[in-house]
């Protein structure tokens, strides 16, 4: 049997309910496909400035680092709001991806047709369905510039790329596209923004590598635009951190839940982090309320890309469209006539189906 290691980070709010839902997801998937799943808690975000005085302990990245896959809930929370910036929860979200060498953020947004009524949009709009992978750059841009403040009069993040970080990430990208549809959405904002020229000039460079994968370049504002007027002419979207961490947002709502979408965060290797892109949602923590499936379907992105098991994969997406094709739904997904259960019900029954 094999064996994988996992760092587990839970995390702050509904993080600890919904990682204990896709564990239990992950172990079916392990009885059924041969492995075994050897999980290690670790600290990162508020739990660990409570814990150990800082948001990302030193033990926390070397554990990750000597793990197969780092699964993780979520972070942050109005309790620790009014910490310095570098010492608040997301400072420990921001430190493990650069520590372990993350500059890869894959967010796909699809629509199952079993949630067509949960999204805001028309049908005619959603058409046969929406299947948008968004790729983000995850190590640059303003999130990771300098900071400078002159006392209380002036403030400004530098936002800043180099051309290495913008050939991998488009690189990224369009091997994504060439197992898609063969299509990529540059999105920048060139005609204000130095960056974004620059940005632009390079994906169109290494653009060149990939003849057989249409390019096309968006800037921002309206590409949030037309995600909504006509969101069927994406496949993937390619952005920097900023406008990335915005329009994936954007996406999932299109697909009826933020609670939906999964994401990996990959670097070179085969080491990755799985997580659910919504927030701590500290409002509904321990209420039993939080929906656990974006988190599950974050697990089936790590069998995929960091363990390559891929039927195991597969399986878990399979349990989790059978879960909402048999009815069952929690309340951020729920329309009349289906039955509203709890994140660890909907955990429970979607590892009953992939079983099954």
């Amino acid at each position: 049997m094999k064996t994988y290691k996992i760092a587990v980070i839970k995390g702050d709010g509904i993080g600890p309910e919904i990682v204990n839902a896709a564990i239990g997801v992950m172990d079916a998937a392990g009885e059924k496909f041969g492995m075994k799943f050897d999980y290690t808690d670790v600290l990162a975000g508020g739990c660990a400035i409570d814990a150990e005085g800082v948001p990302l302990p030193q033990k926390t990245v070397d554990i990750c680092k000597d793990s197969d896959a780092v699964l993780l809930g979520a972070m942050g929370g109005p309790k620790w709001d009014n910490l310095p910036g570098d010492q608040r929860p997301e400072a420990g979200l921001l430190g493990i991806r650069k520590a372990l060498g993350l500059y890869a953020n894959l967010r796909p947004a699809m629509l199952f047709d079993e949630l067509r009524d949960a999204s805001p949009l028309k049908s005619e709009i959603i058409g046969d369905g929406l299947d948008v992978l968004v790729v983000r750059e995850l190590t640059g841009d303003v999130y990771f510039g300098a900071k400078h403040r002159e006392g209380d009069d002036a403030v400004w993040d530098e936002m800043k790329y180099t051309r290495p970080e913008i050939e991998r990430i488009a690189r990224t990208a369009f091997e994504a596209a060439r197992k898609r549809s063969g299509k990529v959405t540059s999105v920048d904002k060139a005609n204000v923004l130095e960056v974004s020229r620059f940005w632009r000039s390079i994906v169109h460079k290494v653009a060149e590598e990939y003849p057989d994968v249409e390019l096309n370049d968006l800037y921002v504002d309206n590409a949030a635009m037309q995600l909504v007027i006509n969101p069927q002419q994406f496949d993937t979207i390619l952005t920097g951190n900023l406008f990335g961490d915005i329009l994936s947002d954007e996406a999932s709502m299109i697909t009826g839940s933020i609670g939906m979408l999964p994401s990996a965060s990959l670097g070179e290797g085969t080491l990755g982090m799985y997580e659910p892109i919504h927030g701590s949602a500290p409002d509904i923590a321990g209420t039993d309320k939080a929906n656990p499936l974006a988190t599950i379907l974050s697990t089936a992105m790590l069998m995929r890309y960091s363990l390559g098991e891929e039927e195991a994969a597969n399986a878990v997406e399979a349990a989790v469209q059978q879960v909402l094709k048999d009815g069952w739904r929690t309340a951020d997904i729920a329309s009349p006539g289906k039955t509203v259960i709890g994140c660890v019900e909907m955990g429970e029954k979607t590892a009953a189906a992939l079983k099954a």
